[in-house]
């Protein structure tokens, strides 16, 4: 019976089992993924991870250690010098184990056993999610949005606001005006138009004049032909006169 069992012998004596296990962590430590059964990769999680919490604090002290687990000169100084400083923050749990399937000669649980720092896939994957991850609660009661407003109410609604400012700024201006004269609200309100308007009033003047004189010249021929028709008119009448009385 195999009772209080350890762990897995993997049907190996002890040299064969430590040489193994030593082999394929070194492998595992080189190549950062390695591929094999499933009851190998278990046992080789157990073996090599001790090995890399040791690798936090390089002295030649645990570097001598490691050493006399792996007998690897490169894999020891890959382990201090690059996976050492990748794995700095992380508290253990530094290996992954991802099942393949079956393998066909005997049936085994085959899988990949990987450093969890190097799959870069995996990383990039779980920073998309953490930035689309939702707070699950209450749900929060919603207001119904209110109807867009059409195109003509939103141009009346800015026409008003802008009446409104305008009446606002003349009521300052009257009444800055009346403070600081004593001129009546007539004079006032004309000072205040005539501010308003943007062209000179020489200028309107001129307009006004121009258009008047065109008028006057579109009309003077009109009554120079009037008092020809009347001169006519009455040397007809005359003509009349003479022959009525010598008849």
């Amino acid at each position: 019976m195999r009772h209080k069992k350890g762990f897995n012998h993997l049907g190996r004596k002890t040299a064969h089992r430590k040489a193994m296990l030593s082999n394929m962590a070194a492998s595992l430590i080189i190549h950062k993924r390695i591929n094999t059964t499933l009851a190998k990769a278990k046992a080789l999680r157990s073996y090599v991870e001790p090995l890399i919490t040791r690798s936090k604090d390089d002295t030649m002290h645990s570097r001598r250690v490691v050493f006399s687990h792996l007998q690897n000169k490169e894999a020891v100084n890959e382990l201090f010098r690059e996976i050492s400083e990748k794995i700095a923050d992380r508290p253990g749990g530094y290996t992954r184990i991802l099942k393949t399937g079956v393998r066909l000669g005997d049936d085994a649980q085959m899988c990949i056993i990987e450093l969890v720092d190097y799959n870069t896939n995996l990383l990039s994957a779980k920073e998309e999610d953490s930035g689309k991850r939702t707070r699950r609660g209450r749900k929060k009661v919603t207001t119904t949005p209110e109807e867009p407003k059409s195109k003509a109410k939103a141009k009346v609604d800015e026409i008003e606001e802008v009446e409104e400012v305008i009446q606002d700024t003349v009521e300052v201006k009257k009444e800055s005006v009346e403070e600081t004269t004593e001129e009546p609200k007539a004079e006032v309100k004309e000072e205040v138009i005539e501010e308003a308007v943007e062209e000179p009033v020489a200028e309107v003047k001129e307009e006004v004049v121009e258009e008047v004189k065109e008028e006057e010249k579109e009309e003077a021929p009109d009554e120079e032909e009037k008092p020809e028709d009347n001169a006519s008119d009455d040397n007809e009448e005359d003509k009349k006169e003479d022959e009525e009385p010598s008849k």
